[in-house]
């Protein structure tokens, strides 16, 4: 504990941060004394926009202890210029895609009015209080979000992602000369969420100016040398968006939907996942009658996504993006170095697990050990029918431990044993398996992995919903040369000599774990700054949109 004349300069993240004796901070009397332990005790502030803080109250409780139940954001009877900076930030909250008035935003004046008069210690200790439950959430919101993944099913742990927030709020912010600096190194600092901040400020500026009027949605393609009606109103937004130049040569009331028009929607549809044929389809048009700012909320929902992530990782991460059907692969100055289309699990009864794992080995010519629910729901079925099928389809069946029992007509009794579970069935190595030649293997209890395919022609497709929820990669030995680097002798000649030679099964273990994460957002942002948005095809966006519309206290746990 510090003598009550010291004073320490501490640097802290490149911001210097001046830290006091507790005996320096504002003193309460009696009657503030017990209104500030009211408040922390029944973990409900009644002056607040959302006055209940249960998730709060340790942290609230252990911030005063670290003061020693002195005023954090109040000296001399006045909010400190630490106070008057938070509340700044408070306002301007909705810059972060989050809501000022969760944190109290048009009710700060009138607090700050109240102090410049003559407050008494029941008023001071209210509005320190205030400021710091506001402070902890404004913090939390920005470093891990306000709704915990979990709650919404998803296996993403953001608790280990979070620090002591009492100590955080008084050894480095209630004394900082730059409070905004501090805050910012709560936040995120990937590349991507950068420009997804940007991007929120350039979608709410164009839903400020867009008429907003729908189009007609046709009821046959239009296509390039036809005519459309709402052709002007579909020029002004495709150049309020960034999509036709400003200084494209289109004539403000023709109908001919020809030129630069075409190529501007042609730009649009891959700025929104879809097949860039030109074509003005009822799918196309009502993409584009959707709000700007709606579009404007769907980056706010990928901000949120973003803060569930670790900030930094021990190796460059493999990132699968479920709504965009894309791997990308970062380097150590997080830019993309390996960029692949995906199939995905299936939007009905399959999809696939939103978690953070490591890659630890690649299975050169595997076998596909077919999951228990697969083989009950389909495998059985399709046996029943055909005795012939696990021949037919390069399938053997194989005990517990492995030891291979047919591989060719199915009697009753394997039949039964297969119904039974304690036979199991896998598919055997080669061109032809499910998962192709290759797969990567990070391990979990939902059996997920990245693999090849035997039908590549699958990765043409628009919506590539369409696995049981393993995610197949298009030329997967892009992937396992690019994870396999750090091995000595390994490059993709030699991949591919494994994928296509003749010993199966071949485990090889990563010198280094890759972190992967396998992520939804439906919209990102390039090095460039184009903005893609991608359809809600897990349905998730709209449950983390309501989860955020019932405010604090926000699901937690």
């Amino acid at each position: 504990m510090l003598l009550v004349s010291s004073l320490l300069i501490m640097c802290l993240a490149g911001t210097c941060v001046e830290t006091q004796a507790q005996a320096s901070g504002q003193k309460l009397n009696t009657e503030g004394q017990a209104e500030l332990q009211r408040i922390i005790d029944s973990a409900r502030h009644p002056d607040l926009r959302w006055p209940e803080f249960p998730p709060y109250k340790a942290e609230v409780k252990d911030f005063y202890a670290h003061t020693g139940s002195t005023l954090g954001w109040v000296r001399d009877r006045k909010p400190t210029p630490q106070a008057q900076a938070m509340i700044g930030l408070f306002e301007q909250s909705d810059h972060k895609g989050l809501v000022p008035e969760d944190y109290d935003a048009s009710r700060w004046p009138e607090r700050l009015q109240r102090l410049q008069g003559s407050a008494n210690d029941t008023d001071l200790a209210n509005f320190d209080v205030a400021m710091t439950i506001s402070a902890m959430r404004y913090l939390r919101a920005l470093h891990t979000g306000r709704v915990n993944p979990k709650t919404l099913g998803l296996k993403l742990d953001v608790d280990g992602l979070k620090y002591d927030q009492g100590e955080f709020v008084y050894d480095k912010l209630i004394w900082a000369n730059d409070v905004a600096a501090v805050v910012k190194t709560v936040e995120p600092a990937f590349p991507g969420y950068l420009r997804a901040l940007d991007a929120l400020h350039r979608y709410r500026e164009f839903a400020k100016v867009d008429t907003g009027k729908p189009m007609q949605v046709p009821a046959k393609p239009i296509v390039p040398g036809g005519t459309y009606a709402d052709l002007p109103r579909l020029s002004q937004l495709l150049q309020l968006v960034g999509d036709l130049p400003a200084n494209a040569q289109v004539e403000p009331n023709s109908i001919a939907y020809q030129g630069a028009l075409v190529a501007a929607v042609k730009s649009y549809q891959v700025r929104h996942g879809q097949l860039p044929d030109g074509h003005l389809k009822a799918e196309l048009i009502k993409e584009m009658n959707v709000p700007l700012a709606q579009r404007a909320r769907q980056i706010e929902l990928t901000l949120e996504r973003w803060r569930w992530l670790a900030h930094s990782f021990p190796q460059p991460p493999v990132v699968v993006n479920l709504p965009e059907f894309k791997l990308r692969a970062f380097d150590d100055n997080h830019q993309v170095t390996l960029y692949k289309t995906v199939i995905v699990g299936k939007a009905y009864g399959h999809k696939s697990p939103v978690f953070q794992k490591e890659i630890k080995y690649v299975v050169f010519r595997p076998y596909w050990q077919v999951t228990p629910t697969i083989q009950r729901t389909e495998t059985v079925p399709h046996v029943e029918k055909d005795r012939n099928y696990i021949k037919n389809e390069n399938f053997e069946v194989v005990t517990g431990d492995g030891k291979v029992v047919t591989d060719g007509p199915i009697s009753d009794d394997v039949l039964a044993g297969l119904k039974s579970g304690h036979l199991r069935v896998r598919q055997k190595p080669g061109p032809t398996n499910s998962l192709g030649l290759v797969k990567l293997i990070f391990p979990n209890e939902d059996n997920v992995y990245l693999h090849g395919t035997e039908a590549p022609q699958l990765f043409a497709n628009e919506q590539r919903d369409l696995s049981h929820g393993c995610i197949r990669v298009e030329k997967p030995a892009d992937l396992a040369a690019w994870a396999l680097r750090n091995n000595p002798g390994w490059n993709l000649e030699r991949v591919q000599a494994m994928m296509n030679g003749t010993q199966d099964n071949v485990t090889v273990n990563l010198e280094k774990p890759i972190p992967v994460l396998i992520l939804y957002g439906t919209v990102t942002v390039d090095e460039k700054n184009n903005v893609f948005f991608f359809d809600d095809v897990y349905g998730f966006d709209k449950q983390l949109d309501e989860a955020l519309k019932k405010g604090y206290p926000y699901p937690t746990a």
